[in-house]
């Protein structure tokens, strides 16, 4: 086990990082076509294709699922692993035609102090076309990919990962880019809101604070639409579009209990879901059930993971990263 999203069998996860751009891609790609749905919980998201992953829709599987940088720009880089895709050979038949089908995601880092000012022309198809091209099963975390410019209202955000098994042995994982509008700390100190759920000091292990601060009061950025967290978890349980709609609603849990504030109306927080179906049995409903708990708990401890791995960007009046104020 890796403690990553790619100890599901039948997906891998490349990165694309740019830190002059304080931004980057993240893909992730399934070895063949795999069902997936959604659960948006924040007020403001920037997505593409992400429509179609509604139960009901005509085309059942996707190709590749994409976290990115940029904004609205950002939405380029779903174009790029589509390319790479196509270059496989890959997507959904349309008669002599091949179409990829990439959903993704995005958040905003335009305000983050790096450069900016690329041209005609955003820079995220190509990172996604070089994120898709260096998929595998082991990856970076912190400051690269989707995480690069990733911040939080007092730390470094970043890209985060965690995994687990079910007591049947279904596996789960979860992967994220954490770019909240608030913290995911227990007030001014080092310990994470996700600490009941970590696993092997995999964050710190700092545990719960002696005392608990004051928590009348919740910081945030603002109230401008800057802020996202964007995720997906997946399992090599077989499931139905259905079932996986309702494991992106359970995981969103793990985006609530870990970051104050959560799903607000200025940012863009979602889960997107996908399985793989790779592993041997049928899963029941009690199966579904673990599932969906694991994957609250996996998305949980991958925010807390993303904070702790990232590192500070390199440009003045920059917010520090964890490791810098803790250690």
């Amino acid at each position: 086990m890796r403690n990553l999203i790619t100890d599901v069998a039948g997906l891998r996860v490349g990165h694309a990082t740019d830190m002059a751009l304080a931004s980057g891609v993240t893909a992730l790609v399934f070895d063949a076509p795999a069902v997936a749905s959604i659960a948006i919980g924040g007020g403001a998201p920037g997505t593409r294709d992400t429509s179609l992953l509604e139960p009901g829709m005509t085309v059942e599987t996707v190709d590749a699922l994409v976290l990115s940088g940029g904004s609205a720009f950002g939405l380029d880089s779903m174009g790029g692993v589509q390319s790479w895709l196509r270059e496989q050979g890959r997507g959904f038949p349309v008669r002599d035609m091949r179409v990829p089908i990439v959903p993704g995601a995005i958040l905003f880092d335009l305000l983050n102090g790096g450069n900016k000012a690329w041209g005609r022309h955003s820079p995220y198809r190509d990172l996604g076309y070089e994120a898709a091209a260096t998929a595998g099963l082991d990856f970076a975390l912190g400051s690269v990919g989707a995480g690069a410019g990733a911040t939080l209202v007092d730390v470094k955000g970043g890209l985060g990962s965690a995994s687990a098994v079910t007591p049947k042995g279904f596996t789960v994982g979860a992967m994220v880019a954490v770019n909240a509008i608030g913290s995911a700390l227990v007030g001014p100190g080092p310990h994470f809101w996700a600490a009941p759920y970590e696993r092997d000091g995999e964050f710190g292990g700092r545990g719960w604070p002696g005392v608990m601060p004051d928590l009348s009061r919740s910081p945030v950025k603002g109230v401008e639409p800057e802020n996202t967290t964007i995720a997906i978890v997946a399992t090599d349980a077989a499931l139905t579009r259905a079932q996986a709609k309702r494991i992106a609603m359970m995981a969103q849990d793990g985006m609530a209990r870990t970051l104050r504030p959560a799903h607000a109306a200025f940012d863009g927080d979602l889960v997107m879901s996908a399985s793989t179906a790779r592993h041997m049995v049928e899963p029941e409903a009690a199966d579904l059930l673990d599932i969906g708990v694991l994957a609250a708990d996996c998305l949980a401890r991958a925010i807390a993971r993303a904070i702790f791995e990232a590192r500070a960007l390199e440009f003045p009046g920059a917010l520090p990263a964890w490791r810098d104020l803790f250690g």
